[in-house]
């Protein structure tokens, strides 16, 4: 009976130590890997929404007009692109001697696109005849006069190509010489007798001397100080290939890469090249086309009060 007995407690104790013992670990189940987060999708950007083209000033045979329109937009005047607006919105453009009753100019960016119509003010041009001036200025023949033409032509052209990163034209326009206007833009020229091409400046008539002011701000393009056809020579770029010309100028007090502000002075009256006495021609001449700088007095003017006030 002892041994029966001692047999049952030991049998306890075992099931009791049993209990007490920590279970099992179930199987762990591996979770699968968490997928992996969708990118945000990237926002195309918003196109640009048309809300209109202003433009303001001469709008005239000749004349030069200030628009408004989108950073970058390219701007077409009757179904050609001529330029693109800066990366403030401002564009330069204008219109030829012989362009039509009405222009369409036409803005375009990121798939937007206005245009507006025009009214062109018709001009009327006389002719006006200029005798006593070497024939070698009208109808060069000698050799080397025709090389130095051509030599002259593309430093020119050079002067022409300037695009400079301003916006001296924002200035408005003053006139560079006090003086009488002895010859208008635009007229039809004939020269000891001979027609040419019409007259594609101003003429101011003024003593030799006479200082001449830069119209606006601008960089120098061309300064040369004897060319054959227009003596004393300087091209001042204002912005966005808005070239002007001062033509026999007797001195020259800027050279290339200057900068120029409104009303610096950059020469003086003179009678060199084609002239038969003192006095300043003043040209302009923007992407290829040959405009009337007094126009662009008036016309920079009305511009400056019509779109500087609206902008933002």
């Amino acid at each position: 009976m002892k041994v029966l007995a001692a047999a049952l407690s030991l049998f306890v104790l075992a099931a009791c130590a049993a209990g007490d013992a920590p279970a099992q670990p179930e199987a762990t189940q591996v979770a699968d890997a968490a997928p992996a987060p969708t990118p945000e999708p990237v926002a195309e950007p918003a196109p640009v929404q048309p809300t209109g083209l202003a433009c303001a000033g001469a709008f005239t045979q000749g004349g030069t007009v200030l628009c408004r329109t989108w950073p970058g937009a390219s701007v077409s005047i009757d179904g050609a692109e001529v330029t693109r607006a800066d990366e403030a919105g401002w564009a330069v453009i204008g219109f030829t001697r012989g362009h039509g009753s009405s222009g369409v100019v036409t803005a375009s960016a990121q798939g937007a696109r206005v245009s507006e119509t025009f009214a062109i003010a018709p001009r009327e041009f006389d002719i006006q005849r200029i005798d006593g001036l070497p024939q070698q200025t009208v109808t060069p023949t000698r050799p080397e006069v025709l090389a130095r033409i051509q030599r002259e032509a593309a430093r020119k052209r050079e002067g022409w190509d300037s695009a400079a990163d301003m916006e001296g034209f924002l200035d408005g326009f003053i006139w560079p010489v006090e003086g009488r206007i002895s010859g208008r833009w635009g007229n039809q020229r004939i020269l000891n007798g001979v027609p040419a091409n019409p007259h594609f400046g101003v003429d101011i008539a003024a003593p030799e001397g006479t200082p001449i002011r830069a119209p606006a701000a601008g960089v120098v393009t061309l300064a040369e100080p004897d060319m054959h056809y227009e003596g004393g020579l300087v091209f001042i770029d204002h912005g966005q290939g808005l070239i002007t010309m001062y033509l026999h100028m007797s001195r020259l007090d800027v050279q290339v890469g200057q900068n120029v502000a409104q009303g610096d002075v950059i020469g003086a009256v003179g009678s060199r090249g084609r002239a038969t006495g003192p006095h300043l021609c003043w040209r302009m001449k923007w992407r290829e086309r040959q405009l009337d700088p007094s126009e662009a007095i008036d016309g920079l003017a009305a511009a400056r009060r019509e779109l500087l006030a609206a902008a933002p």
